[in-house]
């Protein structure tokens, strides 16, 4: 059986690491894969990806990096990326890892307007998503964790946006029968939103946001979580 690819395009701070885990492995429950079957490539510490067609699918991670430093490891992923775009690879990025997928594919990404965009969010489906075989029994709202400087701006060719946020209009992606993105976090819990609200604190207030607000409107996000474990199992991915 071919291993699902979790592409590591960084760490969580080592203060939320030490106590709730890291990205590979929310992932990897967020998703319901088996942990036998799961590969963790580090693209950022430089490590080597192998060909799409050795994998049976991937799940992309955040990061603390930026895609607009075009940094060599991220644009060799872009690379991969088009590449397993290519073979219709079943592909799902998240936040750093949705905003890769839009660059490599053709659109642009860079700071979203008016600031950082954190905490529990309220995400709206668009009429696009009721003929989406992953998102046509959602609600038209549910809430989401998200945090993130940069953004998609422009939609690569031949994308379907799926959902937004009042900040964000590009919150969830598809590209194609096999592979989607979402800027928000469905593998984040509300213990980790909490946390990285706790260390943005002084970056909020400078922007003029209410941390204390904020952290009080963090909420379970059952919802998002399901879309994640949906695509896994959608795609032959996830355990069961």
């Amino acid at each position: 059986m071919k291993p699902v690819l979790i592409i590591r395009t960084g760490r969580a701070p080592a203060p939320i690491r030490a106590r709730h885990g890291d990205f590979p492995h929310w992932f990897r429950l967020g998703a319901q894969l088996e942990p036998g079957r799961v590969r963790v490539v580090d693209v950022e510490a430089g490590e080597s990806l192998p060909p799409p067609g050795e994998v049976a699918g991937a799940l992309i991670t955040g990061s603390a990096a930026m895609v607009t430093e075009r940094a060599a490891w991220s644009e060799r992923t872009a690379g991969w990326i088009r590449d397993a775009m290519d073979v219709e690879l079943p592909m799902f990025g998240v936040c750093y890892g949705h905003q890769l997928m839009a660059h490599a594919l053709g659109g642009r990404v860079d700071y979203l307007p008016g600031g950082r965009e954190i905490g529990t969010v309220t995400i709206q489906m668009l009429d696009s998503a009721r003929n989406d075989p992953l998102t046509d029994k959602l609600p038209p709202e549910f809430r989401a964790h998200a945090t993130h400087e940069q953004s998609v701006l422009e939609l690569p060719k031949g994308a379907t946006v799926l959902a937004s946020s009042s900040r964000d209009p590009y919150h969830l992606v598809r590209y194609g029968a096999q592979a989607m993105s979402a800027q928000f976090h469905p593998e984040f819990n509300a213990d980790v939103m909490r946390a990285y609200i706790h260390r943005k604190h002084h970056d909020m207030r400078r922007e003029g946001f209410d941390p204390h607000h904020t952290f009080r409107q963090v909420a379970p996000t059952p919802l998002a979580r399901r879309l994640f474990r949906q695509f896994s199992r959608h795609h032959g991915l996830a355990a069961g």
